[in-house]
């Protein structure tokens, strides 16, 4: 037989790729996570801290529930991408739980503490709009031993014991056996609750990012007391997460 009767072999081509689906949610990365918790950290701080700082008159109930609605809003917003931490405790409870990995803490703690600091000078910028405002002691700050007269154990219980309880709900409104469209909302809500009460103990904290964020244009004063709001929230968050488990006996 010739080479001529031979038919030619047609030439093979490489099957075309799939066409990406542009409705499949790209997975977040380490950038966007830590800019969603900057994002969601400055908004709390403008948010709630905002509240006290330019909208004068507010009482505890308005400034406890802008809070709340800070955490709720940005929850939706931004959990997707990050788990909406927005506060160190936060993040070192659920890292304490075992439901955060440590190797993440550092940036997530980095992230949140910028985006507090960065809401701090936005306000205190607005706040200068108006002649005779006075940034030491009018930055929303937290403290102790001033009107509200309570001392520094009270203040180191308090902070500790609420920031505790906001951990525990975190992790129950967050377990696999919850009901996950409605956590945002019972975040919110506790967050609500632990300002009702904590407001006239020391201004409330339960998150050092949003203290410090605030601390550095409030004063000398304010500096130099913030000291308990980031160590007194962090050893709450870190009971809550070791002692959660045993207590309500699930571990996911």
């Amino acid at each position: 037989m010739s080479d001529a009767n031979i038919a030619p072999t047609p030439p093979t081509t490489a099957a075309p790729a799939p066409a990406a689906d542009p409705g499949t949610p790209v997975p977040p990365t380490g950038n966007s996570r830590l800019a969603a918790e900057a994002l969601g950290t400055f908004w709390l701080v403008l948010g709630g801290c905002g509240t006290v700082v330019l909208a004068g008159g507010v009482d505890r109930v308005g400034v406890a529930l802008a809070f709340g609605l800070t955490v709720l809003t940005g929850a939706y917003a931004l959990g997707h991408i990050s788990g909406a931490h927005f506060n160190p405790a936060v993040t070192i409870g659920l890292a304490a739980a075992k439901r955060f990995d440590w190797k993440d803490v550092p940036g997530y703690v980095i992230a949140q503490v910028v985006g507090g600091t960065v809401a701090g000078a936005v306000l205190l910028l607005m706040a200068n709009g108006v002649d005779g405002f006075d940034n030491d002691g009018g930055m929303a700050t937290n403290g102790y031993g001033g009107a509200g007269g309570y001392s520094l154990w009270a203040v180191i219980i308090g902070e500790i014991v609420f920031t505790a309880m906001f951990l525990y709900v975190i992790l129950g409104a967050t377990s696999r056996r919850a009901t996950p469209a409605v956590a945002g909302v019972t975040i919110g809500l506790c967050l609500t609750l632990i300002h009702l009460v904590m407001i006239p103990v020391d201004g409330t904290s339960v998150n050092p990012a949003r203290s410090l964020g605030v601390a550095w244009f409030g004063g000398g004063h304010a500096l130099g007391q913030v000291w308990v709001f980031l160590l007194a929230p962090l050893v709450g968050a870190a009971i809550a997460g070791i002692s959660h488990a045993m207590i309500v006996g699930e571990a996911d």
